[in-house]
Formats: structure tokens, C-alpha cells, sequence
């Protein structure tokens, strides 16, 4: 038979919970990595980060929008985030993983990474510059302990900026 607990010691061991867990090590960016570079999002800002399922191209589109995938019955584009700053392009296979960044900003849009690094807490990073100018969806460059550099990216930004919602090309 399930134990009892009375109203007051369920609320006493929830206050303990939360009291423990604010005081935790917190853990609010992910680590995603292209072949040049290395990024960093806000937790809140994004969707869930999956195996990559099969790509249907779409023809007359930039080479960096890689194509349309069906997440449990949603459509979203995938964008090589890697060929979409002028990298090498991303082999959509093994450690390879895709962002769904878009819901929480009203687009449908996954981006393609070629692996995670796990959570990180913005303890770990130190400032090295406020913004990058030719690209305003990098809100901070920061770096860490071992001096590597790591850019953080802005989803709600780069959603809403021209070059990024331009992914189909004019035929000749």
C-alpha cells in the first residue's frame, strides 16, 4: 500500500527540492559545434536537439538550406548552420545533430551542427568581445578555460534577419 504523506510534509520536501536546486551548479547554455566553430545557446531559447532524420532536398534554395525533415508530423527546414557562415558543410550522419530553434519564434527551423558538447554554465566562459558586426545573431564571444572561443548564439535574431529567412535562389 502507497504511503501517506500529509499536505505539510509534501510541502516542507517540494520547498527542500526547489531550496536545493537553486543552489545547484546551473547549467543554462548548450554546447554545438560546427567543423570551424563553437557555439553556445541559451537553454531557454531553445527546442529539442535530435539525431538527424532524412533530409528531403528542396530544389532552388542556398546549398546551405539542406532541406525539409518530419519531426512527429511537423515540417521544418534544416540549415547547415556551418555552410550558412561560409564553413565546410556538415555530414548529416553519426555525432551530427539538429536544433529545433524556431518554435519558440514562430518559424520551423532546425539547424544542423556537427555535434553537441554537453550543457555548460556561464561560469566556465570569460568575455572576449560584446557582438560580432557582420553578424548580429552573435550576441556575446566569450571563451573558455582551455582559451578556446565560443560564440553565443542570439535564435531570436537570426530567425528575423534577411539573409537567413533568403534561402531560395533565382533561376538564371
Amino acid at each position: 500500500m502507497a504511503r501517506r504523506t500529509s499536505l505539510r510534509e509534501f510541502q516542507e520536501g517540494l520547498a527542500r527540492r526547489l531550496a536545493e536546486s537553486r543552489e545547484g551548479e546551473r547549467r543554462t547554455l548548450l554546447g554545438l559545434e560546427t567543423p570551424d566553430e563553437n557555439w553556445l545557446v541559451d537553454l531557454a531559447d531553445t527546442g529539442e536537439v535530435l539525431p538527424v532524420p532524412l533530409i528531403a532536398s528542396v530544389p532552388m534554395t542556398h546549398p546551405w538550406y539542406r532541406g525539409l525533415v518530419n519531426v512527429r508530423g511537423n515540417l521544418c527546414g534544416v540549415v547547415d548552420f556551418s555552410l550558412f557562415h561560409s564553413g565546410d558543410p556538415i555530414t548529416p550522419a553519426g555525432s551530427a545533430r539538429i536544433l529545433l530553434a524556431g518554435a519558440r519564434h514562430g518559424s520551423g527551423i532546425a539547424l544542423l551542427f556537427a555535434r553537441t558538447s554537453g550543457l555548460h554554465g556561464p561560469d566556465e566562459f570569460g568575455a572576449e568581445d560584446d557582438a560580432d558586426e557582420q553578424r548580429p545573431w552573435v550576441s556575446q564571444v566569450l571563451s573558455d578555460v582551455q582559451g578556446r572561443k565560443w560564440l553565443k548564439l542570439d535564435i531570436g535574431e537570426l530567425v528575423r534577419h534577411p539573409g537567413f529567412l533568403d534561402a531560395g535562389v533565382l533561376a538564371a
